[in-house]
């Protein structure tokens, strides 16, 4: 009797242990915000950050203990695509921390293949329920894209053109969408017209981030970020959705959403 008293209670004691783990574990995960709420939340950090009022959240060594026993996807809540270029310092102008942006960075925020893909990783995988295409005033690459198919491009090195290739189309569209303006004036009509593009190129090459949109369990949106205030122009969700509608009729879209 006392021997299968013992055992009894040994494992009483090892589920209450189990179970009071499993608790505490799920204590520690935070519930993602719905698209809504993570764009607040993005566009609250950039005011902050702005006004000189940043709060540096999640930056402390809790944090990174936390880091170090969590996935990532417990915790962020966005995924941004912007430019390599060191005035755009992603986690600092959005007020945000560790685990709380899955950022994607490459000259001119291009969207080719392997960001694509990263930008799948981020919605699908990390579950984040927001994807920002941030371009930045005064981008380097957008320039030299808007020089060389104005006339005035000059040599560069053999890596570079198929990596600014996506830009050709923005400039193009910021020259026929402004006729009065010439040279360094297209500049920032190419940068948003950049935006736009990165997001049809995602849409054109990438079946589940179209049906995560559709769906409403993610949103896909454009702003420009300027690197002389700090602020950052939120575009219009409506073109977002102008812009999936007509990639949706477009006969070359991506139609397999999973690798072979």
């Amino acid at each position: 009797m006392k021997k299968s008293l013992v055992k009894s209670i040994v494992a009483l004691s090892c589920v209450c242990m189990f179970t009071s783990g499993v608790a505490l574990a799920s204590a520690t995960k935070v519930a993602k915000p719905s698209p809504d709420e993570a764009i607040a939340m993005l566009k609250a950090g950039n005011e902050r950050f702005v006004s000189g009022h940043s709060t540096s959240p999640h930056t402390d060594a809790a944090r990174l203990k936390l880091a170090g026993q969590e996935d990532q996807g417990d915790h962020a809540y966005a995924t941004v695509i912007t430019c390599s270029d060191s005035r755009v310092p992603v986690e600092i102008l959005f007020d945000a921390g560790v685990m709380d942006i899955f950022v994607i960075r490459v000259a001119g925020n291009v969207l080719d293949v392997d960001e694509v893909g990263s930008v799948e990783y981020g919605l699908a995988h990390v579950h984040t329920p927001v994807f920002v295409v941030l371009g930045h005033t005064q981008c380097g690459a957008v320039t030299a894209v808007t020089n060389a198919v104005q006339g005035h491009g000059h040599p560069l090195e053999r890596n570079i053109p198929p990596l600014v290739d996506n830009i050709i189309p923005a400039v193009k569209k910021a020259i026929a969408g402004n006729p009065n303006s010439h040279g360094a004036e297209v500049v920032p009509y190419a940068i948003e017209e950049n935006v736009w593009q990165g997001i049809e190129d995602l849409f054109m090459t990438s079946p589940v981030s179209r049906e995560l949109v559709k769906t409403g369990k993610a949103k896909v949106v454009g702003a420009v970020y300027d690197v002389s205030n700090g602020h950052i122009k939120w575009l219009p969700e409506e073109k977002t959705m102008d812009i999936l509608a007509k990639v949706e009729k477009n006969d070359q879209r991506a139609m397999e959403a999973m690798a072979k």
